[in-house]
């Protein structure tokens, strides 16, 4: 094992999950870099999602293994990794009429039990995830009261104040804005770069994974075809294999991210008559 691998609190090895008799993943081994973001990429049906969620520990493999801080994560007690990992779903439903303080809070559930209720620790965390997410303003708001941006910034507090180093998050843009998804993105970098927590992400927008990912993975029906960072795996011949995309990859002069530039027939048509 290379020293990435052993150095990486959470890794999969040789995984292969599905949904019942549907397998999805095929020999999957990732080494997740710790304070980092890794994102995950790739077509529909590729198995972004299925990754995340087998190595969240809600599905269980077929074989393989998920390895966190040395233990097969499958074998472990459900609480205890909650208080390791936090996981954000796609598309997460609050309950109605839930407010902002009260859906942050849940994010303490795996430090409560029958021998120890709500303390100051808890409502001291709760205010913590608030502010890093910028939601204590409408703390006591109805979460279906708020913007689709608003309402993603109290699922990462609920998140965040679960208190756990690891995050993992399945799509956390989509259906938002661009300017919403960038000011997301410029969060969880935060959160990574400035606060040493290990991020992994689902995004199906290239550019913005490319701009913010450490760590970039793309995969292909059920594999990971390479990973790596991105100047490394964001290639034109990557995206011609992974997504059959017909691409120019060029830099941004003023921020130096790679920035994705599809080729289809209008645009070839667009530079020709520009070209005359």
């Amino acid at each position: 094992m290379d020293d990435h691998k052993s150095q990486s609190r959470l890794r999969s090895e040789h995984l292969a999950s599905g949904y019942g008799e549907t397998p999805v993943l095929s020999d999957v081994s990732l080494a997740v870099a710790d304070g980092k973001m890794t994102i995950l990429v790739g077509p529909n049906g590729s198995g972004k999602s299925t990754l995340l969620k087998t190595m969240a520990r809600i599905l269980t493999p077929s074989s393989g293994s998920v390895i966190l801080d040395g233990k097969a994560i499958h074998q472990s007690k459900s609480r205890e990794v909650a208080k390791k990992l936090g996981l954000l779903p796609q598309g997460p439903i609050p309950p109605e009429g839930l407010t902002v303080r009260e859906l942050v809070a849940q994010g303490r559930f795996p430090h409560q039990g029958l021998m120890r209720q709500w303390t100051r620790e808890d409502e001291e965390a709760v205010r913590d995830a608030m502010d890093t997410a910028q939601v204590s303003n409408f703390a006591d708001r109805p979460i279906d009261t708020l913007s689709g941006g608003q309402r993603q910034r109290c699922w990462i507090a609920m998140v965040l104040a679960q208190q756990t180093d690891l995050l993992l998050l399945d799509e956390p843009t989509t259906f938002l804005d661009l300017k919403v998804q960038v000011d997301l993105m410029e969060l969880l970098a935060d959160l990574a770069h400035s606060s040493g927590r290990t991020l992994v992400v689902v995004l199906h927008e290239l550019s913005l994974a490319a701009a913010y990912a450490d760590h970039l993975v793309m995969m292909k029906e059920g594999r990971v075809v390479c990973a790596g960072p991105s100047h490394c795996v964001f290639t034109e011949a990557r995206l011609r294999e992974v997504f059959d995309l017909d691409a120019q990859v060029i830099r941004d002069p003023v921020t130096g991210h790679l920035v994705c530039i599809p080729l289809g027939a209008h645009a070839r048509r667009k530079a020709a008559v520009r070209v005359a």
